[in-house]
């Protein structure tokens, strides 16, 4: 899985100053060097190619704190993290290495659950309930928005749980897309219906073969 990111300040002041590929990257590692050892980062990010298209990864010191599809606009995600958690943004693929490595093995059908740390502070209350009980639901495997309410203590929260599903900040790795309306079809989904497909069919065939 590879970084897609560029950096439009670096490059544009380094392409002034005639600077190559090489030498914006190993400014880049520098500057990343510099902020994470004089405490300057507080989200570190990157962008990654998948299956689902591009995804945006960010995490704090705390664990991953956003995943983002490219229809979600990946600079207007930015420009919340900046507002709701610090200013302090870099582009530190780096710092993200494990994520794009899990996600990698998840996408190829190698990887069932994820094994990261997860920073839920993007959301509250009965929201945050919700998204820590979806990995409760088994890979390859779905609920409805009414039985993961039964799920969560509260059967009349169906609706609630759609809001909890559709503004999870880490899809994928918290897995709203194993919920389903309760007469099967999709229901919504933040990268739309041909990611949350993709994704239910990539499961289905993992385990189809894998058992």
């Amino acid at each position: 899985m590879n970084d897609t990111t560029r950096d439009p300040d670096l490059s544009t002041l380094l392409a002034r100053a005639g600077a190559d590929p090489e030498t914006l990257a190993r400014l880049h590692t520098r500057l990343e060097d510099a902020a994470g050892r004089d405490g300057l980062l507080d989200v570190a990010y990157t962008v990654v190619d998948s299956p689902v298209g591009r995804l945006l990864l960010a995490s704090t010191e705390q664990g991953l704190v956003r995943v983002a599809f490219d229809n979600q606009d990946h600079d207007k995600v930015l420009d919340t993290l900046a507002t709701t958690l610090s200013p302090r943004v870099l582009r530190a693929p780096g710092r993200l290495d494990d994520v794009a490595r899990e996600l990698d093995q998840y996408f190829t059908g190698a990887r069932r659950t994820f094994d990261l740390p997860l920073d839920l502070s993007l959301s509250r209350g009965f929201r945050q309930l919700v998204q820590r009980h979806l990995p409760e639901i088994a890979y390859g495997r779905t609920l409805s928005y009414a039985e993961v309410a039964r799920l969560v203590g509260n059967p009349k929260a169906v609706r609630a749980v759609g809001t909890a599903c559709a503004t999870n900040p880490l899809p994928v790795v918290v897995p709203c897309h194993r919920v389903l309306r309760s007469d099967g079809t999709l229901g919504g989904y933040a990268g739309g219906p041909t990611a949350k497909s993709v994704l239910l069919d990539l499961e289905a065939a993992a385990r189809h073969h894998g058992g």
